[in-house]
């Protein structure tokens, strides 16, 4: 029996990359060559560091600002194609200016606070809500080791940042002194905390089978098989109950009740405009994509390719390890990753127009009475397979 690499995992992008390079290739670490390439100029390796630190959230930003501009765009178009209309067409080529426009609109309406609302309050809440989505890119794997930063409990960094917005949304309700407002507040704290208790635990079953809390390490357990090798295959379950969750935690339909229009006017957002009401918009769509992305890795092999490299190798007839290939399918996981992403959006805003709303009750039974006894039923299930097929089921 192998044993455990627990201590491994805690380590630096290096030694995970050097462990693994016997069977696969090494891919790219953004850090080390940063930071090695302005060493090169003379520059001493903690000020390289120094200089380091705010590039990870620049890029993290400027990425996730134009996940939210396309997401946004292709939700205009491809909601006009499902109602037969035309959807965004004169602002810019093929109406690609017109989120921009939208928020160039919100950025410059005027902010008001209303007159009994606590200021405070009302100001922190859409912060607390947009700050950490946007955080959890950090550690999202876009390619082979192309990561902003690479934390060994990616994983659950991640489920503790999708925490704290329901309490920015809770804030919001209640600093707006609406009784919409609060009842929004309040539908989005009780459906976040119904469904995130399911999606911890779908997570935890791929978790157990990858061995780490990694999200680099998950992504490599299922390359070198191709498609065959992808956690979707031995997580049906788990995919279904972490799809679903992750679509009542971004509030999208037909699990949009702390929203609901014909109920409570819009919610928490009732009292918000301007920026303040631009940063809710945003944060829902910068959610709506990183769920994508984060289903993509967990289940979907992230930036694996569908054929294994290896045979795409043999097919071209060069070596696994020529740079030229290491950079071509460096390059390709890229795209390969926001292909998967790019897909499920499409199935969440499909989903929009073909299923109706559920009421509130129904949505939290979902969430208590089945979800999270299916969770924990995978979770054992798992469990159990890892024990009897390990080599299937990382054992």
């Amino acid at each position: 029996m192998k044993e455990p690499n627990f201590i491994l995992y805690n380590f630096t992008l290096h030694t995970s990359i050097d462990l693994k390079s016997r069977n696969m290739n090494s891919g790219i670490d953004l850090q080390g060559t940063f930071i090695k390439s302005v060493m090169d100029l003379g520059i001493p390796a903690g000020t390289a560091k120094a200089i380091w630190m705010p590039l990870p959230m620049i890029l993290m930003l400027i990425g996730a600002t134009v996940g939210v501009l396309v997401c946004v765009w292709l939700e205009r178009k491809i909601s006009a194609s499902v109602q037969q209309r035309i959807g965004p067409e004169f602002i810019g080529p093929f109406g690609l200016l017109a989120p921009v426009a939208d928020g160039l609109k919100l950025v410059f309406k005027e902010d008001i606070v209303p007159a009994k609302a606590d200021a405070w309050l009302f100001t922190i809440g859409p912060i607390l809500v947009v700050l950490p989505v946007f955080l959890s890119y950090l550690i999202v794997p876009f390619g082979q080791n192309i990561v902003i930063t690479n934390v060994g409990m990616g994983i659950f960094l991640w489920i503790a940042f999708s925490s704290i917005a329901p309490i920015g949304l809770l804030m919001a309700g209640y600093a707006s002194n609406n009784k919409y407002s609060l009842i929004g507040g309040l539908r989005a704290a009780a459906q976040s905390i119904s469904y995130e208790i399911p999606l911890s635990l779908s997570v935890l079953a791929v978790v157990m089978m990858s061995n780490s809390l990694s999200t680099i390490d998950i992504v490599n357990q299922q390359s070198g098989y191709g498609i065959l090798g992808w956690n979707i295959w031995r997580q049906p379950v788990g995919f279904l109950i972490f799809w679903i969750a992750a679509l009542a935690e971004c509030e999208r339909l037909p699990f949009d009740l702390p929203e609901a229009e014909e109920e409570i006017v819009a919610g928490y957002q009732t009292e918000y405009s301007g920026m303040k009401f631009a940063l809710f918009y945003l944060s829902s769509y910068v959610n709506l994509v990183l769920s994508a992305l984060l289903v993509a890795v967990l289940y979907l092999g992230g930036w694996d390719f569908p054929i294994p490299v290896n045979v795409i190798a043999n097919w071209v007839g060069v070596s696994e390890f020529n740079p030229v290939l290491q950079v071509a399918t460096a390059s390709l996981g890229i795209v390969m990753t926001l292909i998967k992403a790019y897909l499920l959006v499409f199935i969440a805003i499909l989903l929009r127009w073909t299923v109706p709303r559920v009421r509130i009750d129904q949505l939290l039974d979902l969430g208590w009475k089945f979800l999270l006894p299916l969770a924990l039923v995978n979770l054992l299930v798992t469990a159990a397979l890892k024990l009897a097929f390990p080599f299937a089921f990382g054992g």
